[in-house]
């Protein structure tokens, strides 16, 4: 399952659909669930803005669960994420990896949850308590540890 939406999710009930979809194969399930922070130090962060570029975003989001399923056996997986405007504190995004195993649904999901911050075209602008809007950049250690996972090479059991 990935989508991609406005409204918020619900954390439970989409664990609840992933332990369906991977039946009696999984023996490990893992989820990240990302919320919005205050990045700012100076001047609180009120929200983010999120944009994405439809159609590719999901493609994109596909091929990362593809690279997640052939790398580590992933009996099922669910990737959601959020645009538009989120607050402080809401849910941002949703991974869960259902797997035989855990240390491969621990591994599928952390890759995911990196490539995601770094392949998936999305884009934020910081709304700050001053009113003061910018857009956010990606951070060189997110791309560090994207581009370890490549080489990780297929499942070696190394984490970056």
């Amino acid at each position: 399952m990935i989508r991609v939406q406005e409204a918020d999710f619900d954390a439970g009930a989409l664990l609840a659909q992933l332990r369906e979809q991977a039946g009696p194969a999984a023996g490990a399930v893992v989820t990240f669930t990302g919320y919005v922070r205050d990045f700012a130090s100076d001047n609180a962060t009120e929200a983010l803005i999120l944009e994405h570029y439809p159609g590719m975003c999901e493609r994109v989001l596909g091929e990362l669960a593809d690279t997640a399923r052939e790398r580590w056996g992933v009996a099922a997986l669910a990737i959601v994420h959020r645009v538009g405007r989120i607050t402080r504190s809401e849910q941002i995004v949703f991974v869960g990896v259902a797997s035989p195993h855990r240390g491969e649904a621990f591994r599928a999901c952390e890759f995911l949850i990196d490539a995601l911050k770094t392949r998936a075209p999305f884009w934020k602008r910081e709304e700050l308590a001053s009113g003061e809007r910018f857009w956010v950049e990606q951070k060189a250690d997110d791309r560090e540890r994207t581009d370890a996972w490549a080489a990780t090479g297929d499942n070696d059991g190394v984490t970056p």
